[in-house]
């Protein structure tokens, strides 16, 4: 059986065929046009391969209520062209396939589930969450989603502000400074006037930004008690890893028990964000034994 994938980003769309060992069998990406041009791309390369189901982790926010007349579209994105597209109904009505919508964060960590459980990790929990032109989380729990009236909108909580950054207003157009305004990569270049890969690992900005994403996890961890952290995107690097989980220790300060803190705050198993690849075949997979 073959299933397909599409990463639905906000710069190209990414898709591949792959078998049932979550083998790459084909794979393509196209840059994000306009809706119509782009899935017309889309639907013309799964054409070419006769695909049981597919696997999709689109950028959003998403309506992902099986209730809502909205099942399935794009809704306020800042991509404006893009909104209140019924991505999954365009799709749907064109491949005649079972579909798996979810959203790029979602993909990304169910991806890593999957990769964990078949490396012998003992997972049943874990929270993925992926810093870079925003911010986003995704929660696996017990093999599934959380989320009922839509998908975690966890870069949109609020931290405590840096004493450091107290005069940064921060980006986010609709909170100033929740979490994605204050960490996601474009707060360097309004806090700095240069790009995050332009910015020296020593600089204090990055103890800053760290200082915001432990609290986060710290959120995360009293809430959830998931077995597992993953942090994705273009600004998490080791050193930025490093001084999460040093903030994140003083934040916690031993109130509860933990693993080491290099096993349980990590970077994906997978490069270059594969691991929505290997999700969205799961996804595909499962969602072909329900149909």
């Amino acid at each position: 059986m073959l299933v397909g994938s599409i990463e639905a980003g906000g710069t190209k769309f990414v898709c591949a065929v792959g078998d049932e060992e979550y083998n790459i069998v084909d794979s393509h990406h196209f840059p994000t046009t306009d809706p119509d041009t782009t899935l017309s791309k889309v639907i013309d390369y799964f054409q070419q391969f006769k695909i049981s189901a597919l696997g999709v982790a689109s950028f959003g926010p998403l309506d992902l209520d099986k209730k809502s007349a909205n099942f399935g579209s794009i809704m306020a994105s800042p991509k404006l062209d893009w909104r209140n597209i019924p991505i999954y109904q365009i799709l749907k009505d064109r491949l005649h396939i079972p579909i798996f919508l979810t959203t790029d964060v979602n993909g990304s960590a169910y991806g890593e589930y999957i990769i964990g459980r078949l490396r012998g990790q003992k997972l049943n929990s874990l929270v993925y969450y992926t810093i870079g032109t925003g911010v986003g989380a995704g929660i696996i729990y017990d093999g599934k989603f959380l989320g009922d009236l839509g998908h975690p909108e966890m870069g949109h909580v609020f931290v405590k502000r840096h004493p450091n950054d107290k005069g940064f207003e921060g980006i986010c157009h609709y909170h100033h400074d929740c979490l994605e305004g204050l960490v996601s990569g474009p707060t360097f270049e309004v806090r700095l006037g240069k790009r995050g890969e332009d910015v020296s690992l020593n600089d204090p900005v990055w103890d800053v930004m760290a200082y915001y994403m432990a609290q986060a996890l710290m959120q995360s961890t009293m809430t959830l008690r998931p077995s597992k952290f993953v942090l994705g995107g273009s600004v998490v690097n080791d050193t930025f890893l490093k001084k999460v989980r040093q903030q994140y220790k003083l934040l916690i300060n031993d109130y509860i028990s933990l693993p080491s803190l290099e096993d349980y705050i990590v970077r994906p198993l997978v490069e270059n964000n594969g691991s929505a690849t290997i999700g969205n075949f799961a996804l595909a997979i499962k969602q072909s034994q329900q149909e």
